[in-house]
C-alpha cells in the first residue's frame, strides 16, 4: 500500500469535516495532513462521547444511544482503526493511547449503525481529553522526569530482524538516548525473549557491556545508552590508519567485556563487528557489548526457542552438533574470528597479513574442539603474547 496515497483518501474522506481545534496536540506529528486527520477525529470521538455521556452511566440497566451519532462515531472509529493498521511498520505508524483503545474496544461490541445502539449496563462515563493527545505517535517517546512528562520524536538509526533502533535528545538531561522497540509482527516467544534481552543486560554491571536503562511493557521497547557506531563501521573507516596499539587495544576490551559475562555464566551467541558498538569520548575510545537476544542462560527453556544457527562468526560445525549445544569453545571460535577481523579489517584466513597472527588464528579455529581456546581468559593469555 502506498502510505501517502492512503493519507491522502482519508484526507478527502473528511475533507468537509476537518477541525483544527485539537492541531496543536499533534505538532509533533511529520505529516502536515495526518496532524489535521489527528485533529478531526480527536474531535468527531470528543463530540461522539460527550454525547454518549447524556446516556451514562448506565448502572444496571442498558441505555439507548441514538442512531446519528452511532454512525458519526462508529465512521470515526473506522477510519481511526484503518489508519492504525495501514500506518503499522512505517515512520508516521500510532496507536490510540490505553484508555481510548479499551473505550473503542467497548463501542465495537454495542455500536450499530440503524436504530440506534443498546449501550450495555454499567458503563460509566467517559472522560473526555481537551487537552491531552488520543493519537500517539510511535516516531515519539514521552519521558517522566522529576519536573514534568515530556515527548520527544524519534530518529531511525539501525534495524535489525526483531526490532528497530531509534534515538532522541531528552532536554531535561541534555542527553542523546537510544530506544530499542520490538518489531509489531513478533509473537510471544519472540517478546519474552526480547525482554529477556533487556533483563539480562540490566543485571550486567560492566563499562564494557551497553547500559540499558527501563523497559516499557505497554510498547515493547527499552531506553539504553546511545553508541556512536558499531566496530564495523569504525573498522571500515579506519582500518587503514589504525596502528597494532590501538587495534590491540579495541580487541582487548572486547576479551575483558567477554570475560566478565562469562563469569556470569552467560554465553553472547551472536558475536558480530555490527554487535561490538564504539563510544566516542575526548580522551579514550569505549567498547561495548550489545544485542544479548540470542543469550545463553544455563537452565532456561528460552535456549530452544532458536535452533538455527545464528551470529555472523559462529561456527560452521554448530549446524552439526546444534545451536542448542553452544559452549564455550564455540564463543571462543567467533571470538578468535573477532581478533582476526580487528588486526586485519577481514575474516578471510588467506588474506592475513599481520606478523604472528596466523598461528593464533589456527587454535582459535582449530576443527577439534579439544584443540582450541578452551575459555576467554586462555585466548586473551595467548593474544596478549602476540608480537605485532
Amino acid at each position: 500500500m502506498n502510505i501517502e496515497n492512503y493519507i491522502e483518501s482519508q484526507y478527502r474522506s473528511l475533507k468537509n469535516d476537518i477541525n483544527f481545534e485539537y492541531i496543536d496536540l499533534y505538532k509533533s506529528v511529520p505529516h502536515e495532513k495526518l496532524r489535521e486527520i489527528f485533529s478531526t477525529l480527536h474531535s468527531k470521538l470528543v463530540l461522539g462521547f460527550k454525547t454518549m455521556n447524556e446516556r451514562l452511566p448506565t448502572k444496571d440497566r442498558e441505555a439507548h444511544f441514538w442512531a446519528e451519532p452511532s454512525r458519526e462515531l462508529i465512521s470515526a472509529i473506522e477510519i481511526t482503526e484503518g489508519l492504525v493498521r495501514s500506518l503499522t511498520n512505517s515512520k508516521l505508524s500510532f496507536k490510540l493511547d490505553d484508555y481510548h483503545q479499551s473505550i473503542i474496544e467497548k463501542c465495537n461490541t454495542f455500536l450499530k449503525r440503524s436504530s440506534g445502539s443498546a449501550i450495555p449496563p454499567n458503563m460509566d462515563k467517559i472522560d473526555l481529553y481537551y487537552i491531552l493527545p488520543i493519537f500517539i505517535s510511535n516516531s515519539t517517546i514521552t519521558v517522566a522526569n522529576p519536573m514534568e512528562a515530556k515527548t520527544f520524536t524519534l530518529e531511525p538509526v539501525g534495524e535489525g530482524s526483531y526490532a528497530q533502533i531509534f534515538k532522541y535528545k531528552d532536554d531535561y538531561y541534555d542527553k542523546i538516548f537510544a530506544l530499542k522497540r520490538a518489531k509489531s509482527d513478533l509473537n510471544q516467544k519472540e517478546l519474552v525473549r526480547f525482554k529477556r534481552e533487556f533483563t539480562e543486560m540490566k543485571n550486567l554491571h560492566s563499562p564494557y557491556v551497553v547500559e540499558v536503562y527501563n523497559y516499557n511493557d505497554k510498547s515493547n521497547e527499552y531506553v539504553m545508552e546511545f553508541m556512536d557506531c558499531s566496530l564495523y563501521d569504525y573498522i571500515t573507516e579506519n582500518i587503514s590508519t589504525l596502528d597494532y596499539n590501538q587495534k590491540k587495544n579495541i580487541a582487548l576490551q572486547i576479551l575483558k567485556a567477554f570475560s566478565y559475562i562469562h563469569s556470569k555464566r552467560l554465553l553472547h551467541r551472536d558475536i558480530s563487528p555490527k554487535n561490538v558498538l564504539i563510544k566516542r569520548y575526548d580522551d579514550v575510545l569505549v567498547v561495548k557489548i550489545s544485542d544479548f537476544g540470542l543469550v545463553r542462560i544455563p537452565e532456561s527453556n528460552l535456549t530452544s526457542f532458536n535452533t538455527e544457527v545464528k551470529g555472523c562468526l559462529n561456527d560452521p560445525n554448530l549446524w552439526v552438533v546444534g545451536f542448542n549445544n553452544y559452549d564455550a569453545v564455540h564463543e571462543t571460535f567467533a571470538l578468535t574470528r573477532l581478533m582476526q577481523y580487528i588486526m586485519e579489517g577481514t575474516i578471510d584466513i588467506g588474506k592475513m597479513v599481520t606478523p604472528g597472527l596466523r598461528e593464533f588464528i589456527a587454535k582459535g579455529l582449530s576443527q577439534k574442539e579439544s584443540n582450541r581456546f578452551q575459555n576467554v581468559d586462555e585466548l586473551t593469555d595467548a593474544f596478549k603474547k602476540l608480537k605485532f
